[in-house]
């Protein structure tokens, strides 16, 4: 009976990598804080880095001061380190960070950018529906 259950624990971790495997990264996404989108794209010579272009601000984030990075890089074509992960730079308002993308699940992709190799910060980006 053990092995059965082990069998299907398996069977099952299984379909939940293939699935988040075969999600892909493209598409309209929204940071956590509900006051940003970005339009997320494979991009590069052969088409496996990773842009991200902030396509919307608004719920305060829609300030003068925030305004010049509309229709700008987040995601500077980073590199595929793994599946469903890539590393490179972050451009976040005016200041770059060496970053990782990992995207999690279909819907859920997670940003993690370093300055100066101390200051690291975690954002969420879930996808919108179309």
């Amino acid at each position: 009976m053990r092995l059965g259950r082990l069998a299907g624990g398996l069977i099952g971790v299984l379909l939940t990598a293939s699935a988040v495997a075969a999600a892909t990264p493209e598409g309209l996404w929204e940071i956590e804080m509900k006051d940003s989108r970005y339009k997320v794209e494979l991009c590069g010579a052969d088409g496996r880095a990773l842009c991200g272009t902030l396509i919307w601000l608004g719920n305060g984030a829609d300030s003068p001061e925030n305004l010049p990075y509309l229709n700008t890089l987040l995601i500077d074509h980073a590199a595929p380190t793994g599946p469903n992960q890539w590393k490179g730079d972050l451009h976040i308002y005016g200041q770059t960070a060496a970053g990782t993308i990992t995207q999690v699940s279909d819907d859920q992709i997670t940003l993690r950018g370093c300055a100066f190799l101390v200051v690291c910060k975690t954002y969420q980006l879930f996808r919108m529906a179309p």
